[in-house]
């Protein structure tokens, strides 16, 4: 059996790993091939191009990128086209994945899309498409199958992988000893994003927070978990303007570092799930170009009232949430203080975040295998 995926950035890496690994299980012998990260490939893939080319954010910042992509796409369509897999998992990406799953899905190619695109959140419209691109949807999230139950399409929960993958409890001084960190002292981390345009947009003003709060907490120290080499440039340029932050730079252990932190500054997207399932308290930001952001707001194009992770879970405001203007060095600075000076919000925190962990705590990898190779088995049944 083939099975062809694309995975289009690091959390998509993740869960292609951890579905190539659960497939294997009951199909020993799988061959998958595509587009993946270095999880992917780790866990036995043959990667023809890298998930890094199809990381990019905004919708201004993929216009110069177009043509790389179209004709990465007609590449690829054209390759697995010649190869016929057995199905296609097209993992997040959507502005990609679609396209390549529309075009297959017309050559008789079955074609599943692992993890719903945010409906929910933003144009909600992009249901009927999607209905029409693919033959199933693997959800992440118990409330996302709900939005295809009008369209001609078969969605599945299963959960998220992270929700298994990450223990109940977390022990920071492990995480600390494991990084050689000091297990005193209060440690907070800095997570602007996995992707270089994020880490661009949200370096300065979380080194500005970083800087207001060393000077009221004395020995406060920052860590920081670079997801790519050029991610790290980028900060460590970006750190030398600030001589008084203590800030010491990983190359990846993210989660790690979220264990190890009693405090995580953090860009909107994944990496807020993962900090909830490692049950740290957070301060999230989310910025767009500016061109981005207004249309994006003259359209009305964002439906949620939320845009972290933890607060859509729980459809309430458990932690801040900072957009565009609203981030700065002192508004970022103030809301971690909130967080470091009362304990007994922290409490309450940590207590809600178990109860969330617990409802999406299940064999998630397996129920997502399981569901492509029934569809496999039973292909056109919903």
């Amino acid at each position: 059996m083939i099975i062809a995926l694309v995975a289009g950035e690091a959390s998509g890496d993740q869960l292609g790993a951890s579905l190539i690994r659960s497939i294997r299980l009951s199909e020993p012998g799988t061959r998958f091939a595509g587009i993946g990260g270095p999880l992917m490939k780790e866990a036995g893939m043959d990667c023809w191009w890298d998930s890094d080319q199809l990381s990019i954010m905004g919708l201004f910042e993929i216009i110069k990128h177009i043509p790389r992509l179209m004709g990465l796409r007609r590449n690829l369509v054209a390759r697995l086209t010649e190869l016929k897999p057995d199905v296609f998992i097209g993992i997040d990406a959507p502005d990609f994945n679609l396209g390549v799953e529309k075009r297959l899905k017309a050559r008789n190619i079955p074609v599943i899309h692992y993890v719903s695109p945010t409906v929910w959140a933003w144009r909600p419209g992009r249901v009927k498409s999607i209905a029409k691109s693919t033959d199933r949807v693997l959800c992440l999230f118990p409330f996302e199958p709900g939005y295809y139950r009008q369209q001609p399409v078969a969605a599945d929960y299963t959960g998220h992988p992270m929700a298994d993958e990450i223990p109940l409890q977390v022990n920071a001084n492990s995480a600390r000893s494991s990084l050689g960190i000091d297990s005193e002292g209060t440690c907070i981390a800095l997570l602007p994003g996995s992707r270089l345009s994020e880490v661009e947009k949200l370096s300065a003003s979380m080194l500005d927070a970083a800087d207001l709060l060393t000077g009221r907490y004395p020995g406060i120290r920052f860590l920081m978990p670079a997801a790519t080499g050029p991610a790290r440039t980028c900060f460590e340029s970006e750190l030398t303007r600030y001589p008084n932050v203590n800030c010491r730079v990983f190359s990846q252990h993210s989660k790690k570092v979220m264990a190890a932190a009693d405090l995580v500054i953090c860009a909107s997207g994944t990496a807020t799930l993962e900090v909830m399932l490692v049950n740290r308290p957070m301060v999230v930001c989310y910025r767009l170009s500016s061109m981005t952001y207004k249309l994006a707001k003259g359209l009305k194009l964002v439906k949620s009232q939320y845009f972290s992770l933890p607060n859509i879970l729980a459809s309430e405001a458990l932690v801040p949430e900072l957009l565009q203007h609203e981030v700065t060095g002192s508004r970022i600075a103030a809301e971690a203080s909130r967080w470091l000076d009362q304990p007994e919000r922290r409490e309450n925190l940590k207590r809600r975040f178990d109860l969330l962990h617990g409802e999406l705590r299940m064999d998630a990898a397996s129920c997502a295998a399981k569901a492509v190779l029934q569809h496999l088995k039973k292909p056109g049944q919903q």
